[in-house]
């Protein structure tokens, strides 16, 4: 299976309540939909995130799974999660990719295209 199989989508929403601006806390949450629109199933092994805020701060973050989940999506299924991340700035970036394994024992990666992370009224 090759990465193209997988599709990834992702909205965000800024959380408010949970920022402290005052103190370069931004606090968003990001929706990630993992669409497998190939013929064989695959399960997501691992993450690699890539978070940089508007000064140019880089956070890179690898771990196992998502949200304590290593989730196995069917061909023709979707895998949703909801996570969270803080930056100093009220606007940064995203982007990363998922490291996977298809029924055929094959390792691939699905690229996570990058995505704004924007306080409200941020972006002109």
């Amino acid at each position: 299976m090759s990465a193209q199989k997988i599709k990834i989508k992702v909205d965000t929403t800024y959380l408010q309540e949970a920022s402290d601006p005052s103190n370069n806390k931004y606090y968003f949450l990001y929706t990630v939909s993992i669409d497998n629109i190939g013929r064989e199933g695959a399960k997501l092994l691992s993450r690699h995130w890539v978070i940089e805020d508007s000064n140019g701060k880089v956070q890179d973050v690898k771990g196992e799974g998502v949200v304590g989940e290593q989730p196995y999506i069917n061909p023709g299924d979707q895998y949703q999660y909801t996570s969270g991340t803080v930056i100093e700035t009220s606007l940064g970036t995203m982007k990363g990719s998922y490291q996977m394994i298809d029924d055929a024992d094959n390792y691939f990666e699905a690229e996570i295209p990058e995505f704004v992370l924007s306080v409200p009224r941020v972006i002109h």
